[in-house]
């Protein structure tokens, strides 16, 4: 039984970890029972390994050594261990030095990582969350003393991206590095976790033996279709079988069957688990004990069924990740790679899909068979296909990573049903939509609802940010499984468009037409047709009209419809499209109306490598199909623009008030006015000069102190606190003008409106918003739209999930429908949008490094013609609940 944490124990430290090889371990604050573990850690290290640690022999250590090692305070003496199974592998620890006035805050560090998992990483891994928690107790730089030959230490500190500075004395090289993120550090980090995730979805797919656990005898049952699955499909290695009534030396489709995993005469890579619910968490700890890298839980009975089975779920990933595994499922219908080196079907399709270069998840087990069905009819080959189910453990995000640098894959579609970590969702797709499509049915479109079994956080967010995620993203986003294999066609098939013109050709004015009007109501540009050659003219015409438009250059995509004169496609005609298409070299979609597959003819358009041409039923399928991957290849074209650093942000201060004012609010506060200016500045953002009064002469002689023109807000009495913005005018520029606004707003609150405030404008402009919110999923929020009846009538607002770059603040302000108001509409002044995404990008940055701001609210952000303002500020602090995708590797919940 694992012993209760101590009280202080910060729990929010403990993490599930991948570690280089692909492998899991476990990170955790050390406590006061761990002194037996951290002895017989000790005792299995080399006497090399104790000298380099302790710069003496130290064959044991003292009863008084472990309680010293192991009873820290969590706050200036702070210890975390790495575990695998119940063995402490890893331990690292820093002692914050004495507080020195004007010097920020050091702590000295020291590192022992167990003989036995040297090279797995455990060294970079603990540093990262070592230093995160010493940013959290305000250390921002850490020393060691380092024996000259101790060189793995030393490369891990090197390695980590931080700037690095050592001095040597006495023998002795002592090191030094600020802790903070930096771009290059934070860069490392990523690079480590997406190569160590891959490498653990790598075990999963590219296995060297399987057992299935849970093999059947009777035939159409689960276990026995995966056995028969694993067996049919070809598998390169190994197959074993385990079935808990098995006669001595039984054979089940020609593989021995034993009672348990621990019979097992060898190591396997992967158990493909299909047992009763009761029976799950069992297996898994006798896997852990046979040393099973990887598991495919096709069991269901878990969170699906309510928060019992939400417990056994989480105890059955505690078990796999603590002794090293990944889990795919429960409740998942399989896993497939069709790489002919391995040819694994562990799932319950019942055939081995075609090979191919699409790579394919689903969360859904139940729409799994729908999914590869639908590939199936297509034709549409997979390089690889996971089924997650509860997505108790591996998912989507793992198998980007995987796909980066999957050379068998060459596109990529996700069925999500939910997004448990949106904010790392956005990061690794960003990056694999830079070098692959990505193509993502996203459900629930009504809301945020979570299907049975999926445990996600809960979100405040509108809907509108999943959208502006998968956007910002790069992704493909389309409604419906159908669509996924509509664009999936053509971006695994064909060369990505060089822009949105397209020329139509075909044998019908009708379908000429239709295919034209779907190209113009999508955003393409027919710049080459309709072309119609008559329905009698034989192949030889139809390919001239084709060789046309690929040889005008003004053609960037050809959209080729083909009504046939005869029940079946001619053959013919199909082979001439494919060649004319593979001679041309750019992007082509045809309609066969009737006829939906991935070639027109895949013997002609395969043959010497010629890219597949696909076909659809319909010419408007085909023209959104394209439209979809033309809007994708502009993206991974654009700019992909600079991380945020506007000038003059100090993070350091602005965390120092944040943490002082949550020390005397530790259930969240909302900042007065001083606080709030004083956050602003930190960030860079001048709030203009405010004067709180009661009654119109008060306003008048504010009015007069700070300067025509000025801000007038009103609000009710009761709504002070919220500070409500529904009753501001702007740009009052006389005693009389400010009255009569007085007088309006009260019509519109009554009397109670009594609270005003002044504030001091800088000519007039167009009225913004720019807020962002700290969400339990999304992490931070920023959100942008202008104010008045285009956020009030309409809901005109953009979202963005930060870290932003400054094409990503470009694009968030120009997304929004209104804002042609700040780029001359109508003939009205061009404002300065440069001022007003300074003022989004300094928000971006504060809301991103400083997750206790529950709420930062700008409104109004005045866009003049020179400059932009801000009239009116809220800040709403809160204890921070910790980011799903935090500075420090770490796997989900």
């Amino acid at each position: 039984m694992v012993p209760l944490p101590p009280v202080g124990y910060p729990t929010r430290w403990e993490a599930d970890v991948v570690l280089r090889d692909g492998g899991t371990a476990h990170v955790r604050p050390i406590r006061p029972s761990d002194a037996d573990l951290v002895a017989a850690f000790h005792s299995r290290q080399s006497e090399e390994s104790r000298y380099l640690r302790f710069f003496a022999p130290m064959p044991r250590l003292s009863a008084r050594d472990l309680e010293r090692f192991t009873n820290v305070d969590h706050v200036d003496r702070v210890a975390l261990v790495a575990t695998v199974g119940e063995d402490i592998v890893g331990i690292a620890r820093f002692d914050a030095a004495p507080v020195r006035a004007g010097a920020p805050r050091a702590a000295e560090v020291a590192f022992n990582i167990s003989d036995a998992h040297q090279g797995r990483g455990l060294g970079s891994v603990l540093l990262e969350h070592l230093a995160a928690a010493a940013r959290e107790r305000g250390i921002r730089r850490f020393t060691a003393d380092v024996l000259p030959q101790n060189a793995k230490m030393i490369g891990v500190f090197r390695e980590a991206g931080f700037e690095v500075r050592q001095g040597y004395s006495d023998g002795v090289l002592e090191v030094s590095f600020d802790i903070d993120p930096t771009e290059r550090s934070v860069d490392v980090m990523r690079a480590r976790e997406q190569r160590a995730e891959a490498r653990s979805v790598q075990a999963l797919l590219s296995p060297s033996s399987v057992v299935v656990v849970g093999a059947s005898r009777t035939p159409g049952s689960v276990g026995h279709r995966l056995l028969a699955d694993v067996v049919t499909s070809g598998f390169s290695g190994a197959v074993h079988a385990v079935n808990a009534d098995a006669e001595p030396g039984e054979l089940l489709l020609g593989v021995p069957v034993l009672r348990s995993v621990r019979d097992l005469p060898d190591p396997v890579d992967l158990a493909v688990v299909a047992v009763p619910a009761p029976a799950v968490v069992p297996t898994v700890a006798d896997c852990a004990a046979q040393g099973v890298r990887g598991l495919v839980v096709v069991s269901s009975g878990f969170a699906e069924t309510g928060p019992q089975g939400l417990a056994v779920q989480r105890e059955l990933v505690r078990i796999a990740r603590a002794n090293g595994m990944r889990v795919v499922g429960p409740n998942s219908y399989g896993v497939v790679n069709t790489d002919p080196a391995v040819r694994l079907n562990a799932s319950l399709y019942g055939q081995m899909p075609p090979a191919g270069r699409f790579g394919l998840f689903s969360q859904s087990g139940a729409l799994a068979v729908t999914v590869l069905s639908s590939a199936q009819r297509r034709g549409l080959g997979l390089s690889t296909f996971v089924s997650a189910g509860n997505r108790a453990d591996v998912s989507g995000n793992d198998l980007m990573q995987y796909w980066l640098d999957d050379e068998a894959t060459a596109a990529v579609g996700l069925y999500l049903e939910s997004v448990g970590n949106p904010r790392k969702f956005s990061r690794v797709a960003r990056t694999l939509a830079r070098k692959k499509p990505v193509v993502v049915v996203k459900s629930g479109a009504s809301g945020f609802g979570v299907p049975p079994g999926h445990a996600v956080r809960a979100s405040r967010a509108p809907f509108e940010a999943v959208d502006s995620m998968l956007r910002q993203a790069g992704v493909v986003r389309v409604e419906n499984v159908h669509q996924l294999f509509d664009v999936a066609q053509v971006a695994v098939h064909q060369p990505l468009p060089e822009g949105p013109r397209v020329a139509v050709v075909g044998n019908s004015d009708a379908l000429g037409t239709l295919a034209a009007d779907a190209c113009v109501s999508w955003g393409l540009q027919v710049v080459h047709g309709p072309t119609a050659v008559p329905s009698y003219a034989g192949v030889e015409v139809l390919t001239a009209a084709l060789e046309a438009a690929f040889a005008d250059p003004d053609v960037d995509a050809v959209v080729a419809s083909w009504v046939p004169p005869t029940p079946e496609t001619d053959p013919a005609v199909a082979a001439a499209v494919a060649r004319t298409a593979a001679a041309g070299a750019k992007t082509t979609v045809t309609c066969f109306l009737g006829t939906r597959s991935v070639s027109a003819d895949a013997d002609a358009a395969g043959a010497g490598g010629a890219p597949v041409v696909p076909s659809y039923p319909t010419p408007e399928d085909a023209v959104r199909a394209l439209a979809a991957v033309v809007r994708y290849a502009q993206w991974r074209r654009r700019d992909r623009g600079h991380p945020l650093s506007p000038p003059g942000v100090d993070l350091r201060a602005a965390r120092a008030l944040v943490e002082e004012s949550l020390a005397g609010a530790p259930d969240g506060l909302t900042l007065g006015q001083e606080r709030t200016r004083a956050l602003l500045g930190a960030g860079g953002i001048d709030l203009l000069a405010r004067a709180e009064v009661r009654g119109v002469e008060e306003a008048v002689a504010a009015a007069e102190r700070l300067g025509w023109p000025v801000a007038l807000k009103t609000v009710g009495e009761e709504l002070a606190g919220r500070q409500d913005l529904r009753g501001v005018r702007l740009g009052i520029t006389n005693p009389v003008a400010l009255a009569e606004a007085v007088a309006d707003m009260r019509q519109v609150f009554g009397e109670r409106a009594e609270v005003l405030a002044v504030q001091h404008m800088a000519g007039l402009g167009v009225p913004c918003l720019v807020r962002s919110t700290e969400d339990p999923l999304f992490g931070p929020v920023v959100s942008f739209g202008v104010e008045g009846d285009p956020i009030d009538l309409m809901g005109d607002v953009a979202y963005r999930i930060p870290p932003l770059t400054d094409v990503d603040v470009s694009d968030l302000v120009r997304s929004v429908k209104a804002a042609p108001k700040l780029f001359g509409h109508r003939g009205s002044p061009v404002m300065d949008v440069d001022a007003l995404e300074d003022v989004v990008a300094r928000v971006a940055v504060l809301a991103d490094a400083l997750p206790e701001i529950a709420e930062l609210r700008l409104s109004p952000v005045l866009v003049a013609e020179r400059g932009a303002r801000v009239l009116g500020a809220t800040v709403s602090l809160a204890p921070p609940q910790g980011r799903a995708d935090p500075d420090r590797r770490t796997l989900p919940d």
